[in-house]
């Protein structure tokens, strides 16, 4: 029954979401002995996540997952289609406000960048990947797939081409100079032409292998945020990205395409305006 759910979205993000919620349910469902999957058990679980002090937002994505089971356990024909229309009458946790969320000044973000160290193979891959999350606004599951193939010159200027982002929504994003300059010298000091952008170092200070994981970057990120003496994950620095390009005058539609938003108001929600 979660492969149902799972088969039936095509984001990693979804996937990843809907099979933690999809278990932590059924641990609940243990743990309570609950009487089946009805409305009523539906509703029980979500006041134990308010009880539990869940934001809304972790509330909706739970209750989200188990209306797709629901409706998919219905087309199957292993739950009764009222008993999954019911499941999907169950109302979501009302969010009070607007989340603006985190981001960095055009000072911490000059700072962030100066971290790493400038002579070891570490530093560098690590101010390379600082440097296309604050200049080019990626997500951590776009960065760890970056081909140095990707990298290419388009009417003068260098970008990331055929970006897939949230909905397989394909993007180019410009790159800055600065952040060219500090991949090329990383990339020298790996040693990689082709393949993974990124490399993994031992604590000797050693290329081991091409490629790092999303939990890697968002490790990274939150080491040098605590050096900063801020806390920031990558999605902050996202959200920097977009509050530096639009505080330097870059139209709102052109930040929108560079994030891979499918509607301008996420972009608004971004900047907080």
């Amino acid at each position: 029954m979660k492969s149902l759910v799972l088969d039936s979205v095509t984001s990693p993000h979804s996937k990843r979401a809907y099979d933690q919620s999809l278990d932590a349910f059924a641990r609940w469902s243990r743990e309570t002995n609950a009487a089946g999957f009805t409305k009523a058990t539906v509703q029980a679980y979500r006041s134990a996540l308010e009880s539990a002090g869940l934001s809304a937002s972790s509330i909706n994505v739970r209750l989200s997952a188990l209306r797709k089971l629901a409706a998919e356990a219905a087309v199957a024909g292993w739950l009764a289609p009222d008993i999954a229309a019911a499941i999907a009458r169950v109302r979501g946790a009302k969010r009070h406000g607007r989340r603006a969320g985190n981001w960095l000044t055009l000072e911490q973000a000059e700072r962030l960048l100066d971290l790493p160290h400038s002579r070891t193979k570490r530093g560098k891959r690590n101010r390379a990947l600082l440097a296309l999350l604050v200049g080019c606004g990626l997500r951590r599951q776009e960065l760890a797939g970056i081909q140095i193939s990707d990298i290419q010159q388009r009417d003068g200027r260098w970008c990331i081409v055929d970006q897939a982002g949230k909905g397989n929504r394909i993007r180019t994003v410009p790159m800055p100079p600065w952040a060219k300059a500090a991949v090329d010298e990383s990339l020298i000091t790996a040693g990689f032409s082709t393949g993974l952008l990124l490399g993994a170092v031992n604590k000797g200070d050693r290329i081991t292998a091409q490629g790092m994981s999303a939990q890697s970057i968002y490790e990274v990120v939150e080491t040098y945020g605590c050096k900063l003496g801020v806390s920031v994950a990558p999605h902050d620095v996202r959200r920097t990205f977009a509050k530096l390009a639009h505080k330097g005058k870059a139209p709102l539609e052109q930040i929108q395409i560079s994030l891979g938003h499918a509607s301008i108001q996420t972009t608004e929600r971004y900047l907080a305006i």
